[in-house]
């Protein structure tokens, strides 16, 4: 927190009066906000993140290939998928054409050709190598791992059905599988493919975060402009952003005046105005005017790469819910061989023909297969972390994200968190002029001044349209205040002291000097030689969004805190205006710590933060969340990093925990429900009823499965956030 960052008064020659202290020209966050994710690309140290080195280069659903099998699509795409399912789809065709169990079902007689009987075992042999290979190479992956899984059922399952038929087709007897091979595969295939599209819409967060980027930048070099890769631009080096264009890299603006679009980074569609000295960030589009930016960070180090790299870690991560997931996921593979097996023993001795009990036995291995099981939490997992990026919450730790559904407490850093960290004009007292004629005054010798509360008062009055006087020998005096003629007439800007000098008498602006001592703000009398013309109180703004952010959340059963270094009068009056009943005060950063401690007696608890001395309390905290405009140290140290400094944030990511959890549960109670019903299903337990389900109808059922699993999680991306 900035709480007690209190630098600014002994650089100034500007001494308003300061009652609490507190705040003494705090100059807020200004050019923080990119330059915190900067040297962040090596972090390793979060729980969440456990097993990140055993992620890299992995598949799409970023889980690695010794749990579960997850990751069985490693090397491969959604359009390796679609190729061989069409290929397989066209070359299944003529195997069921010329299918004996088809023909007799259906009533007709296919053609009469010597090369009939060969259709099956080619076509079959065609399709079990190139349209089966991702699930035996998947297979091989998972045993290699020791790890068996869905690949390693899918590949059991059709290596059974073809080896058999191809004994068959060579003169063993029974009936051979080749239409139930074929239409297996293309069901797999077809399930995978879907699947996999599903994953990687919910990774295109990243595509288009990655689109962003312009390619080139306009360098100057001295006199001259020259068109260079973004990629070799170097830090230091001065670019020229026109409008219409991106800006190539994060940094400062050294000349000129423009407003940006980022709403990439911030969701907020409204230009943010920019000036000399203002932070710009990469892939923020110039929408009017022409500024010229000194270079601070490229590639990697730049805000927009640390957001992908997040997003990207926070998708990789495995969680609870998934390592569950993920040993369900094994350990069906050894329940579907033994129950597969002991159905086929089981009918074999009741005296049913062998390719019957083969039937039953690949049945139970395909309709076992734990897709959905294994899609159920990752599937949630990349949606989650992709919606929460879009909406500018960054994810750091999945387990601590999903504990948050669980957060009883949020404990807010005051400054610059509930508040701006900057001063406005909170009430203006006139007394022997206007309200309009006091802020005129005040701001046209205030705007000489470089001082923040001279900031906030110019910018009340440009705020009511007021028209600013000239004022001309402006002066600062040590200690009090600023002094100016407006008019011929002399005008005192400053302390209330400051009055005493000329013999004046506080007695017309009374009522706001108690006022304002009462609730620690800051006051600012305006007088001239002879009589006292009014006063301004100045406090620390309270962001709109915060008031909408602490309603919000004690509707969700969630108490809000306040922590903050600030006088007990400062406190008081910010917690009265926000609405939140517990606030501690003059709190020193190494105490935030045991506060949180103590609130966790209340049940779980969040702590919002954005300083160095906020990292002990946000480790402490059950879910630590840095704000964007804080400090590396802070974000390090936190398990969700908001992109704005936006309060309002913290509820959407609690709400978005919620929902994620929700989705979570209810895909694994499908998925195991799934089957716990359907495998003995299909090891025959209906049969007395006449209900027994084939290799296809069972591939069937397992693909359907998957896309309830699928749909449920692409689902997330409705749920009510606001």
């Amino acid at each position: 927190m900035k709480d007690h960052q209190h630098d600014d008064a002994a650089h100034k020659e500007h001494a308003h009066a300061q009652p609490t202290g507190e705040h003494a020209g705090h100059k807020g966050h200004d050019a923080a906000a990119p330059a915190d994710f900067a040297d962040h690309t090596g972090h390793k140290g979060h729980e969440g993140h456990g097993a990140q080195a055993d992620h890299a280069g992995h598949g799409e659903h970023g889980d690695h290939d010794d749990h579960g099998g997850h990751d069985k699509h490693a090397g491969h795409d959604p359009e390796m998928f679609r190729r061989r399912f069409w290929l397989s789809l066209v070359l299944t065709v003529p195997i069921l054409y010329f299918s004996p169990q088809l023909q007799a079902w259906l009533g007709y007689t296919a053609w009469d050709v010597a090369w009939g009987r060969w259709v099956g075992p080619v076509l079959g042999s065609i399709l079990y190598f190139y349209g089966g290979g991702p699930f035996l190479e998947g297979a091989v992956r998972e045993f290699r791992h020791r790890v068996p899984g869905m690949m390693s059922l899918i590949a059991l399952a059709i290596s059974v059905a073809y080896a058999y038929s191809l004994a068959v087709s060579f003169g063993f007897p029974g009936k051979p599988f080749y239409w139930e091979l074929a239409t297996l595969i293309d069901v797999m295939l077809l399930g995978h493919w879907i699947e996999m599209k599903s994953v990687q819409q919910a990774q295109g967060a990243l595509e288009a975060l990655a689109k962003l980027m312009p390619t080139t930048a306009h360098r100057v070099v001295g006199e001259k402009v020259e068109d260079v890769p973004v990629g070799e631009l170097r830090e230091g080096d001065v670019i020229m952003v026109l409008p219409g264009e991106q800006v190539p890299a994060d940094g400062v603006i050294v000349s000129g005046r423009t407003t940006l679009n980022e709403a990439f980074l911030t969701g907020e569609s409204k230009p943010v105005e920019k000036q000399a000295g203002d932070e710009v960030v990469a892939a923020a589009i110039n929408n009017d005017g022409v500024i010229q930016v000194k270079v601070t960070r490229t590639g990697e180090a730049t805000t927009l790469s640390q957001i992908m790299r997040l997003v990207k870690e926070a998708q990789q991560a495995r969680s609870r819910f998934q390592a569950l997931a993920d040993r369900a996921a094994s350990w069906l593979f050894y329940i579907a061989v033994v129950v597969g097996g002991g159905a086929f023993g089981v009918w074999l001795a009741l005296g049913q023909p062998f390719d019957f009990a083969l039937g039953v036995a690949v049945t139970t291995l395909v309709i076992a297969c734990p897709h959905a099981l294994g899609l159920a939490i990752p599937l949630v997992n990349v949606n989650a972390t992709a919606l929460a990026a879009k909406n500018g919450v960054l994810v750091r730790n999945r387990e601590a994200f999903e504990r948050a559904r669980d957060i009883r407490v949020v404990a807010f850093d005051k400054t610059g968190t509930l508040t701006e960290g900057r001063f406005a004009v909170s009430r203006v007292a006139a007394a022997a002029v206007t309200e309009d004629e006091l802020l005129a005054l005040a701001a046209a010798i205030e705007r000489q001044s470089s001082h923040p509360l001279a900031d906030a008062i110019v910018e009340a009055a440009e705020g009511r349209g007021v028209q600013l006087p000239a004022a001309d020998e402006v002066q600062a005096v040590p200690g009090q205040g600023v002094v100016g003629t407006i008019d011929g007439r002399k005008v005192y800007v400053g302390r209330p002291e400051w009055t005493g000098e000329f013999g004046l008498e506080l007695d017309p602006v009374r009522a706001a000097v108690a006022t304002a001592e009462e609730r620690g703000e800051s006051l600012i009398v305006v007088f001239e030689e002879g009589r006292v013309l009014g006063a301004l109180a100045l406090a620390d703004r309270v962001r709109d969004s915060a008031r909408t952010a602490v309603a919000r959340l004690q509707e969700m059963g969630v108490e809000p805190v306040m922590i903050t270094g600030d006088a007990e009068a400062v406190a008081q009056a910010v917690a009265g205006d926000l609405g939140i009943r517990r606030y501690y005060a003059r709190v020193m950063p190494q105490d935030k710590a045991r506060i949180v401690r103590e609130l966790k007696q209340m049940g779980h608890v969040a702590f919002v933060g954005d300083g160095i001395n906020d990292a002990p309390a946000l480790v402490e905290a059950d879910l630590g969340v840095a704000i964007g405009a804080g400090t590396n140290v802070a974000i390090e140290s936190a398990d969700l990093v908001l992109v704005e400094n936006d309060p309002l944030d913290v509820v959407l990511a609690l709400k978005l925990a919620r929902a994620t959890y929700r989705k979570m549960v209810e895909n694994l109670v499908w998925a195991t429900g799934y089957n716990v019903v359907a495998i003995p299903l299909a090891a025959g337990v209906a049969y007395g009823w006449g209900i027994l389900l084939n290799p296809a109808v069972g591939a069937i059922f397992m693909s359907l499965s998957t896309v309830v699993v699928s749909l449920n999680a692409i689902a997330l991306r409705r749920a009510k956030l606001a």
